[in-house]
């Protein structure tokens, strides 16, 4: 027996007892078969486990048509006898972008789309005490009927996120709920001094007749039961019998973003003769917030300037095929720098990403990814029934799927949309009527980068602007918040993405704009333009957020820039994660006040060629002192932006020891580098 079988049988066999009473959940990441669609020779393919990408190595490498077609996913799994009665489901968490199921070589079903999970069951499919085999035909090619047709990203193929096989009861919480765990938690109504929830489940029963339950909600602090409520029922026979059950918790406990990020936890589940049969358990973050047109976003009453950045989900050598640990030095990089709002750009990602959102207390901007070209050709928008068909179940996948999060605080519609060609409003408005419908409790938003009526439909806009990067200069931007805002007060207005590119391997002793479509991206322009652009957002009150394009450098395989092809290094991070790049210390000095921070910039120049030279620093603190070669230039106060600047330091030929101190006697805050006069 093989190991794939082993692990799957000797699991299944101990949960035995317990899947009498309860769902199990088998991971079946491991030892999976893989070959593509053209390899038909029967010794062709390789071993790979998930989460796996066919795109790891060429799409990364810059290569324009990198592999864009089906790779044929396989595995044998053992069903032992004794789950017989009982349901099997196969739950995919992300497909890149149609999968189609086969079981015992039968189609079972199709799933278009590339970010949202999907479940299939396979109850009837399977033979009981036997091997089945399992094939999943995956497609990343290019399709007019699925979002998104364009993107300035890689397109990456494969099975690149968990596979699960789910054992269930006939009768319990639905699993067939567009990918869903069957449970929302809307919160009508919530203050300091109560919240009143209503828990919508959708229930399901496979035995052909109507069967009478307790459907119950538990809400814990910890270990300690907030309360409990249960209300009798009647599941009907059918896969997606909703049912409501409302409760009230009195001064509540509020999720207050990045300061307090507190959660309930409920517990959702259904009973019969005196028995639990089944059980969900979801987060509860209570809280409330608006945003006002003039004066910015509020949480729980109070203004929050939303200090956001947007995030891509790939790295080297991997993809898209990411791990728990890489969401989690993602989000922990972000809390470093001082984040507490996140775009998660351009498309719905992994569970485990928008747990570490609720738990970290970032607010977020989730979205599908309906993306237009940008500054390239086609379109993002084609005006045929599958497309839109697509989009509408996307649109509901990704509401469904996260809706309990309490991080995600606005629904994205679509990104960079032109207005060539047919007309995307018609069909923006329907989208948003339609997350309306699914989510009354959140604002929409999209982001913007032409003029238009598109721009009026969404409950509040964003523009993506690069005002010093992609021509004109940073003051271009505050000029043109003004001009816009006074034309349109009634609009919430936000900056969806602002950045420039910068090499850490791309050093100069100037500070010179750089042209963005060069091979030449030096890191202190990019540095210069995040503190022009922050200057123009921090004093503009109206601006309800804005977002750092991006927080980590990218693949983009047709983008020729930079110091190499295939990627997007607008990042603050490198894309290994390895270096935090001088324009994260600025952020990090004027996002954060619990920490000192200290930060000499441009010390990977450390070739100069210039004997009088500037020099600055990044620091939170009041001032701080330069010394070169132990000889102080100074102590100087920092301005509004943080920053500490010297100039016309004169240097010595050779060797330069650059030294920053900060803070007390007692407390001392200190960087330094080496640099050379040539």
């Amino acid at each position: 027996m093989r190991k794939g079988f082993l692990v799957v049988a000797l699991l299944a066999t101990l949960g035995l007892q317990s899947l009498h009473a309860q769902r199990q959940s088998f991971l079946l990441n491991d030892n999976w078969h893989f070959r593509f669609s053209h390899q038909v020779e029967r010794t062709s393919g390789q071993r790979v486990d998930l989460p796996h990408t066919w795109n790891a190595q060429d799409a990364l490498s810059g290569k324009l048509d990198y592999k864009r077609g089906i790779g044929n996913y396989e595995k044998k799994l053992m069903v032992p006898q004794e789950w017989e009665g009982r349901r099997l489901y196969l739950r995919f968490e992300g497909a890149n972008n149609v999968a189609d199921l086969f079981v015992n070589g039968k189609h079972v079903g199709q799933h278009k789309g590339g970010y949202g999970a999907f479940v299939f069951e396979i109850t009837d499919n399977v033979a009981y005490g036997k091997a089945n085999s399992i094939l999943v035909r995956v497609s990343n090619a290019e399709n007019l009927g699925i979002m998104p047709l364009v993107g300035d990203f890689n397109f990456y193929g494969g099975i690149y996120r968990d596979v699960h096989l789910v054992v269930a009861g006939p009768v319990g919480i639905s699993l067939l709920d567009h990918g869903s765990c069957g449970v929302r938690l809307v919160q009508e109504n919530v203050s300091e001094s109560t919240a009143e929830v209503k828990a919508l489940v959708q229930l399901s029963n496979s035995t052909g007749s109507v069967r009478e339950a307790v459907l119950k909600v538990r809400v814990l602090d910890g270990d300690r039961q907030v309360l409990e409520t249960s209300a009798e029922v009647s599941v009907q026979p059918e896969d997606n019998d909703t049912k409501e059950l409302s409760f009230n918790i009195a001064n509540p406990h509020l999720w207050n973003g990045t300061e307090d990020p507190f959660m309930y936890r409920a517990e959702v589940s259904l009973w019969t003769d005196g028995k639990q049969i089944d059980k969900i358990e979801q987060p509860l973050g209570l809280r409330y917030y608006h945003i006002d047109p003039d004066k910015g976003f509020f949480l729980n009453g109070k203004h929050l300037q939303l200090r956001g950045v947007c995030r891509h989900q790939d790295r080297p050598e991997i993809g898209n095929a990411l791990r728990p640990e890489h969401h989690a030095e993602d989000a922990a990089i972000m809390a470093e720098m001082g984040v507490n709002a996140v775009r998660l750009a351009h498309y719905p990602q992994a569970e485990r990403m928008y747990d570490l959102m609720d738990s970290h207390g970032f607010v977020v901007w989730a979205e599908i990814p309906f993306v237009g070209p940008g500054g390239y050709s086609d379109e993002g928008f084609v005006n045929l029934d599958e497309f839109k068909e697509n989009g509408r179940q996307q649109l509901v996948e990704l509401i469904r799927q996260h809706y309990n999060h309490p991080s995600i605080c606005l629904w994205g519609i679509f990104n960079e949309l032109s207005m060539r060609g047919d007309s995307p409003v018609p069909y923006i408005e329907e989208l948003n009527s339609i997350a309306h419908a699914e989510d009354s409790t959140r604002p929409t938003t999209s982001a913007s980068n032409v003029d238009g009526e598109l721009n009026f439909v969404t409950d509040a806009i964003a523009w993506n602007r690069y005002d010093g990067w992609y021509g004109g200069t940073p003051a271009d931007l505050g000029r043109w918040l003004d001009r816009t805002h006074e034309a349109h007060p009634e609009l919430c207005i936000a900056i969806s993405e602002y950045g420039a590119g910068a090499s850490i391997y791309h050093q100069q002793d100037t500070v010179v704009k750089s042209d963005p479509t060069s091979w030449w991206h030096p890191e202190n322009w990019q540095t210069e333009y995040h503190i022009r652009n922050w200057k123009e957002l921090s004093s503009r009150p109206f601006v309800w957020g804005s977002f750092v394009w991006n927080m980590f450098d990218f693949g983009a395989a047709h983008r020729r820039e930079g110091d190499r092809p295939g990627i997007n290094d607008k990042g603050l991070v490198t894309f290994d994660r390895k270096v935090r790049k001088d324009a994260f210390y600025f952020y990090q000095a004027n996002w954060r006040d619990d920490i000192p921070v200290l930060y000499l910039a441009d010390r990977r120049c450390t070739e100069r060629t210039r004997e009088l030279q500037t020099f600055r620093a990044f620091t939170n603190l009041p001032e701080a002192e330069l010394l070169v070669n132990g000889v102080s230039c100074g102590k100087v106060q920092a301005d509004s932006l943080n920053t500490v600047t010297w100039e016309g330091v004169r240097l010595s030929p050779g060797k330069n020891e650059i030294k920053v101190v900060g803070g007390t006697r007692k407390n001392p805050v200190t960087d330094s580098y080496t640099c050379f006069l040539q």
